[in-house]
């Protein structure tokens, strides 16, 4: 059976020490009133280290927002999947559409991204998804197809069973604009299709598929009711732990 998750993206937000109170915080809200799904926060590379071994790993899972397309080397300034495994986190977000449209990361480096997180025992979140211009065109089957193909696609059934999807519509990133429960349903379904055709029924229906875009204890229980979504890859929501908490209860 699939797992229902809510994933945490700081992105680059919180300095050391309001990190680790953030995570404190966190840790102690779902001790007192236990989780119904899994929980993960994925914090910038600098609080990994010390946030990994404040919480308890049955109720928060730890993961990085981002590592490298190599191994070691002379890559100033890159953290690789070793050194984010070595401080004990479990995940690694890839290929936000952040880390696409700013930093230009193409499918084949990501493909490289996830054998590597992989290879380190890291769980990827595979973030796919189309931009507003692509929406209106309709293309936004065809938009996340590409990016499933051109990275995943060549894993064996047994690796692409280790990753996680999440589905995040750009246009409703930071924008306040929200999928309907109905867009999301629609294409996390296409998307659930789409792993089937390519590894089978099985393997599909045991993909966790997050939704990745404005989403809020306000709407998070309407997006959740969807089969086809299996939680959520917040952002903003996930910086005060009282709003992360309120999304983590959509699956009370």
């Amino acid at each position: 059976m699939r797992k229902n998750i809510v994933a945490g993206n700081w992105k680059m937000n919180k300095n050391l020490q309001e990190g680790i109170a953030l995570a404190k915080e966190l840790n102690e809200i779902l001790a007192a009133d236990k989780p119904n799904c899994d929980v993960v926060i994925c914090t910038p590379f600098i609080h990994l280290a010390s946030v990994t071994p404040l919480v308890d790993a049955n109720l928060i899972g730890v993961g990085a927002e981002n590592c490298a397309d190599k191994v070691s080397g002379a890559y100033t300034g890159e953290v690789s999947a070793e050194m984010v495994a070595s401080t004990g986190a479990k995940y690694v977000i890839l290929g936000h559409s952040e880390r696409r449209a700013y930093y230009h990361e193409t499918p084949e480096i990501l493909k490289e991204k996830v054998k590597l997180a992989l290879a380190n025992g890291l769980t990827p979140i595979f973030c796919i998804g189309e931009v507003l211009e692509e929406r209106e065109a309709g293309k936004q089957n065809e938009v996340v197809y590409a990016q499933l193909a051109g990275s995943l696609y060549d894993l064996s059934a047994e690796d692409f069973s280790k990753i996680i999807l999440a589905y995040e519509p750009v246009w409703a990133i930071g924008t306040g604009k929200t999928a309907t429960a109905e867009q999301a349903q629609e294409i996390h379904a296409y998307i659930r299709s789409t792993i089937a055709d390519k590894y089978g029924k099985e393997v599909a229906e045991n993909t966790s598929i997050l939704y990745g875009g404005s989403c809020k204890p306000s709407n998070a229980k309407e997006l959740f009711a969807n089969k086809d979504v299996d939680g959520g890859l917040i952002g903003g929501a996930a910086l005060k732990a009282a709003d992360f908490k309120g999304i983590i209860d959509a699956f009370k």
